[in-house]
């Protein structure tokens, strides 16, 4: 086997479009179409990133108007009609976008003021809004001032993980109860659709149990997807899915493992900080408690370092412990920056080294099949530490680093990013 040599990631400060710049370059771009490509991979970033900026400071203005005219209206249904017919959009998206408006008006000042600074889009901000519905006045006004730090810079699921974790950990027991309410609405539903084809779902299912029977599905349809199986994955979900309803054969009868964090203090009742199942995120502290009571669970001990929360050893029970599954449950998830497929559906991959002397030993990382795909891809550059921090820099020079997740309540430290000029990767044999 022939070594690579190693490509080391030097992270620098981003340097954001100047203030005022944005109407130049559209009237350049519309005078001359010609003007995009005459940029650097970088400044095409930049760009990307401030015209999204100043989208969503237009977003909280419009939020504004909205607000003010659901007060004019006296908070009457017919408001979003109004805003429907005035936007070109449906009644149901119009009145989600005016229950936001009122929410982050009245509730959640912080968000707003985030969007006011362009670090926050609408799509990101109803994550909010909707993780926190339920939530008391007083409540909600704690997750806001907890969300400012906690929101920006991050991705539409990691948002909506963050003000559901937030809002779980101010109302233990209204998460408990929200949960036993919904959990009392689940229901299969079936809807025909006109192109001859249905819609079939499980509604409010329990997470842990809908979570199972998906990775059994998954793990069946993973198994007939062969060379010669022109079927993708979906469809051999969806066949796999149907025939076992049907049959119940479709794929293998083993049990399916669902993994839950969750700490000491919580597990025993000392406290009420949300768990987190891989895959889903929070869970209700009484919820993951209710889970661990199962029959068929089996408890692993997972030492962490006190000052991070990050695993340091994971104990052996029935089987001998293999250091692939020790990496699984550090990383609870692919490690790459925003995706959230659970460790236990990725692979392992070995990553260069970060600041190791030549010939250093790859470090092993989990990422899903798409994600290890990128490590091939021209551009791309990969590197890990010991600690398991990862380093992910892009073609346009952009470096995104994460680091385990902690198993820690309000330890998980934010996904950081940083810009470093091209020039600046160079090989170790350079």
């Amino acid at each position: 086997m022939t070594s690579q040599p190693v490509r080391k990631i030097i992270p620098s400060a981003a340097s954001p479009t100047t203030d005022g710049e944005l109407p130049f370059v559209l009237l350049s771009v519309r005078n001359d179409p010609n003007t995009l490509q005459r940029m650097k991979d970088d400044q095409v970033i930049d760009l990307i990133r401030d015209t999204d900026a100043e989208i969503s400071k237009l977003q909280a203005l419009q939020l504004r108007a909205i607000a003010d005219l659901s007060v004019r209206r006296r908070r009457a249904p017919s408001t979003s009609s109004e805003v429907a017919l005035a936007l070109s959009i449906t009644e149901h998206r119009a009145s989600a976008i005016v229950s936001a408006a009122n929410a982050l008006i009245a509730r959640l000042p912080c968000m707003l003021n985030l969007m006011d600074d362009g670090r926050l889009d609408l799509y990101r901000a109803m994550k909010v809004t909707d993780a926190t519905a339920w939530l008391s006045g007083d409540h909600v006004r704690v997750v806001d001032a907890t969300l400012v730090d906690r929101v920006p810079g991050r991705n539409a699921t990691q948002v909506r993980r963050a003000a559901t974790y937030a809002a779980a950990q101010v109302d233990p027991e209204g998460a408990a109860l929200r949960t036993e309410r919904k959990l009392v609405e689940r229901r299969f539903t079936l809807h025909h659709q006109d192109s001859g084809l249905t819609h079939l779902s499980v509604n409010n299912a329990p997470t842990e149990k809908a979570t199972a029977a998906y990775a059994r599905v998954d793990q069946a349809a993973r198994a007939l997807k062969t060379p010669d199986e022109p079927r993708t994955l979906d469809q051999l979900r969806a066949d796999v899915a149907i025939d076992l309803l049907l049959s119940g054969t479709g794929g293998p009868s083993e049990r399916t493992e669902v993994f839950l964090h969750i700490d000491l203090a919580t597990y025993v009742g000392i406290n009420q900080s949300p768990a987190a199942l891989a895959g889903r995120g929070p869970i209700a502290a009484a919820l993951a408690r209710h889970i661990l009571g199962g029959a068929n669970t089996t408890l692993r001990r997972v030492l962490t370092d006190p000052r991070t929360g990050h695993a340091a050893e994971l104990s052996p029970t029935r089987y001998r412990l293999e250091q692939d599954e020790f990496i699984r449950v550090r990383d609870q998830e692919c490690r790459q920056p925003g995706c959230t497929r659970p460790a236990q559906s990725c692979g392992i991959k070995a990553t260069p080294p970060k600041d190791g002397p030549e010939g250093a030993a790859d470090q092993p990382v989990t990422f899903c099949s798409r994600h290890s795909k990128l490590h091939e891809q021209p551009g791309w550059d990969y590197e890990a530490s010991p600690d398991g921090t990862v380093n992910v820099a892009t073609p346009s020079g952009r470096v995104h680093s994460t680091t385990p997740p902690s198993m820690h309540p309000g330890r998980r430290r934010a996904n950081r990013l940083r810009k470093k000029p091209r020039d600046d990767r160079r090989s170790a044999s350079a």
